[in-house]
């Protein structure tokens, strides 16, 4: 097992990384104030893992959230049923929330421990790829609105995450390469090497070898350990992981929630950023045909939606968290490993890298 840490003074937590983890109770114990715990799945999830997480926590008195799955289901009905089931069995100040799933669910538990009696501690033990590089480090919970999304939420950090890379095993291959987006979009803001070492790996990633998976999610993880450590409520540097999410988040939006899966919309919308990062100077035409290359690899999308016009992506970029004043701010490459935030930018170039031909663009990497 692999231990890192997320360094935010008294708010300082451990991401635990390693194989058949999850029954160890040693790594739930000391984040646990009392003999309450609920522990917050989906009905994919639950199935293959709330058992060992039972395991886990024997002496505990357990209350059990099973909620619907899918992207579909991170709206306030489904929160509501977190808070019932809460209120439901007297759970008070000091229990503690497990949040057993992927992003969904984090994000929920996240948001439901940030206000069920004004603040209890939660747990994270994400069970897909993207959520284990990702959504379960750097404390954003919330949940989506049909005008945006993530728009409804608090920056609430885990007392804990468990990492188990064998739940992978049991990830549909489209989850996985949603997964990978995440992973790619590190080596392009702020890791190149790491960049490098996908190049060699994906395929080892693909087949999921297991060395390769506990790297891939260990630099993920330090990658954004040091920027949330540095900027823990996105004033500043936190907006570079949004690489490609400003584009990507319309897409989702655009397209209805789940239809395209979050790593998939951030694939395509990195192209879009990449294309426009080269358009303004910055990057190579090598450097966006590499990065187009590994998505390809990782078998995801890299050409937006078809009949998705400029018109439907500003709609929804302009209610963007990034969006201040009335300007979309995009996160963009300076070069390969180097990323800013920014709104200066020609009103004409984004609207030409809107209306691009992707498929075209594309084809030849």
């Amino acid at each position: 097992m692999r231990t890192l840490t997320v360094d935010l003074a008294e708010r300082s937590y451990p991401i635990h990384i390693g194989a058949g983890i999850l029954e160890n109770p040693e790594l739930f114990g000391p984040h646990l104030q009392s003999r309450k715990v609920a522990i917050v799945s989906n009905t994919t999830v639950a199935p293959l893992y709330l058992e060992r997480v039972r395991n886990a926590l024997r002496g505990h008195e357990l209350t059990e959230i099973i909620l619907p799955d899918g992207e579909a289901y991170k709206d306030w009905p489904t929160l509501q049923m977190i808070f019932d089931g809460l209120l439901k069995d007297r759970h008070d100040r000091k229990t503690t929330l497990i949040a057993l799933g992927g992003g969904v669910t984090g994000d929920m538990t996240g948001f439901a421990a940030a206000c069920y009696q004004r603040g209890v501690g939660f747990i994270q033990v994400p069970t897909t790829l993207l959520s284990q590089v990702d959504s379960s480090v750097g404390g954003k919970t919330g949940i989506n609105h049909p005008l945006g999304k993530n728009m409804i939420g608090a920056f609430y950090q885990p007392k804990a995450v468990i990492i188990d890379t064998a739940t992978l095993t049991t990830l549909p291959p489209r989850e996985l390469a949603a997964g990978l987006a995440e992973v790619i979009k590190y080596g392009l803001i702020c890791d190149a090497d790491f960049l490098g070492w996908l190049e060699r790996h994906m395929q080892d990633l693909n087949r999921l070898e297991p060395e390769a998976l506990t790297e891939a999610i260990e630099r993920s993880c330090q990658a954004k350990a040091r920027v949330v450590a540095e900027d823990e409520r996105e004033s500043g540097i936190r907006a570079i992981l949004n690489l490609g999410h400003t584009f990507g988040h319309a897409i989702e939006t655009e397209m209805g929630y789940g239809n395209w899966l979050h790593g998939e919309a951030v694939a395509a919308g990195t192209v879009m950023a990449l294309h426009m990062s080269q358009q303004l100077g910055w990057i190579t035409d090598e450097a966006v045909r590499r990065a187009v290359a590994l998505l390809k690899q990782a078998k995801l999308p890299v050409v937006p939606p078809a009949g998705m016009q400029a018109a439907d992506f500003l709609r929804h970029m302009a209610v963007d968290k990034k969006a201040l004043d009335g300007q979309i701010r995009l996160v963009l490459l300076e070069r390969i490993g180097e990323a800013l935030v920014t709104a200066d930018y020609p009103a004409a170039l984004l609207a030409a890298v809107l209306q691009a031909d992707y498929e075209t663009l594309t084809a030849a990497c």
